[in-house]
């Protein structure tokens, strides 16, 4: 492992380009993950990460050295704590940054248990829903072409890790792929406001994609005429709608319930 005192160090230099620029993390195919738990979820699923930084005073923690341990010595960082806070703005308890490649995620054939996401614009919406779907057991969480970059620093932190344990496919033009879908035999879930059958009335069994809107909007004209069917979660008199995160993780652990109940 390295010490280094200087932030023009080119590796430090390339994790403060990559955390600063969005442009740079699309155009390398590469993001910065923050904290122990997410770059142990990167070292288990995917490998060693291209560079790891670490808190000087933290290289001795169990935790942080079993991390350190995965990485060849020249791609290992120790810095300050004071220089680590001049290229990252993360909480005082996170004590590793590590630069990785992003997973392949072009467009496989498409699985069994799918969240679709339309133009989710919030990148904490966007992680904290793949978290939740990695915790449903998605194989695929499907975002289309305007959504919020999956690997930004927010949506990263936001999901925790779950980026590595579920598949991730964005830039999808989502009306072919709903066409590729239920050519294969599957059904897609629209979850709407007001008129429809209640979520939990429905048949969420099988093969079955969920779909959920943007923030504002919600699900465009286009995916509701190609649902099979029209949704809606029952709320208390007065409210009008969720957070789309939050109704994300109904609909999807509503399915966990039901393929639990009716296996």
């Amino acid at each position: 492992m390295q010490r280094i005192a200087s932030r023009h160090n080119p590796r430090l230099r390339e994790v403060a380009r990559l955390i600063a620029s969005s442009r740079e993390r699309r155009k390398s195919g590469r993001c910065v993950l923050e904290g122990t738990h997410a770059v142990q979820v990167y070292c288990e699923r995917i490998g060693a990460p291209d560079t790891l930084i670490a808190v000087e005073d933290s290289v001795e923690d169990a935790e942080v050295a079993a991390l350190i341990a995965r990485v060849p010595p020249s791609r290992a960082l120790a810095i300050s704590r004071a220089l680590f806070s001049e290229i990252a703005s993360v909480p005082p308890d996170v004590r590793v940054l590590a630069a990785v490649r992003v997973p392949p995620t072009s467009v496989s054939s498409p699985g069994r248990h799918c969240l679709l996401l339309e133009d989710v614009q919030d990148p904490g919406n966007v992680g904290t829903m793949i978290c939740t779907a990695a915790a449903a057991g998605a194989d695929q969480v499907v975002l289309s072409r305007n959504c919020a970059f999956a690997w930004s620093p927010k949506a990263l932190r936001a999901g925790q890790g779950a980026q590595f344990l579920t598949a991730v496919i964005e830039d999808v033009d989502l009306i072919a792929w709903i066409g590729a879908f239920r050519s294969a035999g599957g059904r897609l879930i629209v979850g709407v406001v007001g008129d429809a059958p209640s979520l939990f009335h429905a048949d969420l069994r099988g093969r079955i994609a969920i779909v959920v809107g943007s923030e504002g909007r919600g699900v465009s004209d286009d995916l509701l005429e190609l649902a099979d069917q029209r949704v809606t979660i029952p709320m208390a008199p007065g409210s009008e709608s969720l957070n789309a995160a939050a109704a994300a993780a109904v609909l999807l652990f509503e399915g966990v319930r039901q393929r639990a109940v009716r296996a």
